[in-house]
C-alpha cells in the first residue's frame, strides 16, 4: 500500500492541489490533496488496489450536481474521462461508460431506435445518473438498468445488478470508495424520428422553464413526496419544492454571489463570484424559510462535501 504519489506504473494523469472549482459547474471548491485521471478501467483498479486503504477516495463525475466547500477535500478525488465515455448499442442493450454525458447516451441510443429519452436534459455523466437513480418525465434509471461495472476500494473489478444498487429516490447504495464505471441498459424500442422530436420538445421544454444559461447545479432541494422503492412517485402527496420556495418568498434571494433564481425558484446559481460558502448557506436559509411556514424539512438534492474555510465557518 502507497500514497498516490509513490504508486509506479500508473498510466493516468495525477496531480496534486488541484483546484476542484474548475471541474463543478457551479465553478466554485478548494483543492483536492490529489485529483487521478484513470486511462482506463485497468488503470484504475491497478491504482485503487496499489493505495493506502487509509486514504480516502472521492469518485467525481462531470460536477454538474455539486457543492465542493471552499476548503477543498481531503481526498483522492477519481475523475473519468475519455477511457471511460464509450456507448455501444447491442439489440435493446445499451452499454454506457461512466463519463458519457447522460444527453449523447439519449441521441445515440434514439438514433439506434431505443427509448432513453428521459436521460436526454438530465444534466451529467451516466455515473452519477445511476448514483442518483435520476430521473425526468415520469421515467428513472431503475426502470431500464441492468446491471453496473464497478472498481471496489481495493481494486476489484465487479458486476452489480439493478438490485444490488437499491435504488429509490435519488439515490442508490454503494460501499464507499467503489468507483462505477459502466452502466447496461435495457430500453424500449421507438421510431428514431418520434424520439428525436421528443427530445427537441423536451429541451424547449426545458430551456423555457429554467435557468440554463446560467452557473446551477440542477434542482437543488427534492420534491418531499413519498416514492416508491423504484424511484417513482406514488399518491401520498405531490408538493413541489419549487412551489414552496415561491411560497417561503425566497425566489430570487441572494447571499453574497449566490442567488436562487428568479426563472425557477428551486434553482441555486452561481450569479457572479459566488463562494461555496455563499451557496451552501443560502441554501440553508430556504430551507429554514420554508420549514418556518410550512413545517415541511426539504431536502438537498445537490451533494455538498469537502471542508469550510475560517471564513465560510
Amino acid at each position: 500500500m502507497a500514497r498516490p504519489d509513490r504508486i509506479a506504473g500508473l498510466r493516468g494523469s495525477l496531480s496534486t492541489g488541484k483546484p476542484l472549482s474548475d471541474l463543478t459547474w457551479l465553478r466554485v471548491g478548494g483543492p483536492a490533496d490529489w485529483l487521478y485521471q484513470p486511462a482506463d478501467t485497468a488503470d484504475l483498479a491497478y491504482f485503487l488496489g496499489a493505495l493506502d486503504a487509509d486514504v480516502a477516495v472521492f469518485p467525481m463525475g462531470v460536477g454538474s450536481n455539486l457543492i465542493v466547500r471552499d476548503g477543498g477535500l481531503r481526498a483522492v478525488v477519481i475523475r473519468l474521462g475519455r477511457g471511460f465515455n464509450a456507448i455501444e448499442i447491442a439489440g435493446d442493450r445499451v452499454s454506457a461508460g461512466s463519463a458519457a454525458l447522460d444527453a449523447h447516451v439519449a441521441r445515440r441510443a434514439a438514433e439506434a431506435g431505443l427509448d432513453l429519452t428521459f436521460l436526454r436534459t438530465i444534466p451529467g455523466s451516466i455515473g452519477g445518473a445511476v448514483r442518483m437513480n435520476a430521473g425526468c418525465y415520469g421515467a428513472y434509471v431503475a426502470d431500464v438498468l441492468t446491471e453496473v461495472e464497478a472498481v471496489t476500494r481495493d481494486g476489484r473489478i465487479v458486476t452489480l445488478s439493478r438490485d444490488d444498487l437499491r435504488l429509490s429516490y435519488r439515490q442508490s447504495v454503494l460501499p464507499e470508495g467503489w468507483v462505477l464505471t459502466r452502466a447496461t441498459f435495457q430500453a424500449p424500442a421507438g421510431d428514431p424520428a418520434a424520439l428525436a422530436a421528443r427530445m427537441d420538445e423536451q429541451i424547449a421544454r426545458r430551456d423555457a422553464s429554467q435557468p440554463t444559461k446560467d452557473r446551477s447545479a440542477g434542482s437543488t432541494f427534492r420534491n418531499p413526496a413519498g416514492f416508491s422503492s423504484t424511484g417513482r412517485a406514488d399518491d401520498v402527496h405531490d408538493l413541489k419544492a419549487w412551489k414552496l420556495i415561491e411560497d417561503a418568498g425566497m425566489r430570487g434571494a441572494r447571499l453574497g454571489g449566490a442567488q436562487m433564481s428568479e426563472m425557477h425558484a428551486n434553482f441555486l446559481i452561481n450569479a457572479g463570484g459566488a463562494s461555496a460558502a455563499d451557496l451552501e448557506n443560502l441554501g440553508e436559509s430556504v430551507r429554514k424559510k420554508v420549514y418556518d411556514s410550512t413545517g415541511i424539512t426539504l431536502e438537498w438534492e445537490i451533494m455538498r462535501v469537502g471542508e469550510t474555510t475560517p471564513e465560510s465557518g
